[in-house]
């Protein structure tokens, strides 16, 4: 977009948004648009079976499906559920844990990683292994997937850096989060069982 916005600002958000999410540091001129049309588009993707997610706080913003209504059942979903890996799943907790941590301790706005705190982060819950760039493999593909869903964001950078995006909070929320150790425990019990399974 560039900061350039067509006759009708309504349509250029409501597409933009169809098509993903919308963050402030991105275009701020679209994102000042969806501010000022968010009770518009509120009732608009509503009829649709969506909800508008905004956090002006953290400066993103994007459409979900409404589940758990009357109508949620009789609309059709237009936003897919994703059935994520383990591997997928284990790396998104551990970013919002990260993202959690380094709020608490840090002034920063944002948190940079590369791709070996990553890989070290997921080691414990792996299957131990010798072969060190078959590990880096697996773990390159869970990132691929994570910048793929907008989670994680490659840095122009002299070296590979990967962003956490803000957005995560919004996903994993904090009720989520209450949980973690129970969710750990059990990535932990499937790493376990993976070790075991690929013992000779």
């Amino acid at each position: 977009m560039n900061g350039q916005l067509v006759a009708d600002p309504f349509s250029m958000v409501a597409v933009t948004l169809f098509k993903g999410v919308t963050n402030r540091d991105d275009d701020p001129l679209l994102w000042q648009h969806v501010l000022n049309l968010q009770d518009r588009l509120r009732d608009y993707v509503r009829v649709l079976g969506l909800e508008l997610v905004l956090d002006e706080a953290e400066g993103f913003a994007f459409l979900r499906q409404r589940d758990g209504t009357a109508d949620a059942d009789a609309v059709p979903r237009l936003v897919p559920r994703r059935q994520l890996s383990f591997g997928v799943s284990l790396l998104l907790a551990l970013l919002r844990k990260k993202l959690v941590e380094f709020d608490a301790s840090s002034a920063d706005a944002r948190l940079v990683l590369r791709p070996e705190d990553i890989l070290d982060m997921m080691r414990l819950f792996l299957p131990d292994t010798t072969d060190e760039a078959r590990l880096r493999t697996r773990i390159d593909r869970h990132i691929a997937h994570v910048v793929e869903m907008g989670f994680l964001r490659r840095m122009r950078a002299a070296e590979e850096l990967y962003e956490v995006q803000r957005l995560l909070k919004a996903f994993v929320d904090a009720q989520w989060l209450s949980e973690f150790n129970t969710r750990l425990d059990a990535y932990r019990r499937h790493g376990a069982a993976l070790k075991e399974a690929e013992k000779p």
